[in-house]
């Protein structure tokens, strides 16, 4: 009897390699989910990552130079006659020319009162900007057309 129990134990277990086998289309699936455990090791590296910034905060700490400024910002230009008569006749640089007409702007409210970021041109601003209306993001553009 203790032979015919080993026999049947043996049987069983080809079996059970048989099963894999058959399951091989679902192991496709098994394959398919593999990226997903892949990615799993990723997330480990992602805490090696936030250490890297970490290391280069610290690195911009050390130097402490104060920036300079880019020269061509800081060149003085010169405005056409219809920009001089809201910033002044005087050469500027392109960031001083635009912190004056900002002056200009709130001085005579000319923000549009709903959507701060409209510019409602008066005449002056009209002979600059050639529009009514024209958005804080291009006025910069508009600008430069009147800068030598």
């Amino acid at each position: 009897m203790a032979t015919a129990k080993k026999a049947p134990a043996k049987k069983a277990a080809p079996a059970k390699k048989a099963a894999p086998a058959e399951k091989a289309a679902p192991a496709k699936k098994v394959a398919a989910k593999a990226p997903a455990k892949k990615a799993a090791p990723a997330k480990k590296a992602a805490p090696a990552k936030k250490a890297a910034p970490a290391k280069k905060v610290a690195a911009k700490k050390a130097p402490a130079k104060k920036r300079t400024p880019n020269a061509s910002f800081m060149k003085a230009l010169t405005p056409s006659a219809a920009l001089s008569a809201v910033v002044g006749g005087k050469a500027l640089p392109r960031t001083e020319v635009v912190k004056q007409l900002w002056v200009y702007i709130k001085k005579q409210g000319l923000q549009d009162a709903v959507n701060k970021r409209m510019i409602n041109a008066d005449a002056k601003l009209k002979e600059v900007f050639g529009k009514a209306q024209v958005s804080m993001f291009e006025m910069a553009g508009l600008i430069g057309k009147h800068l030598k």
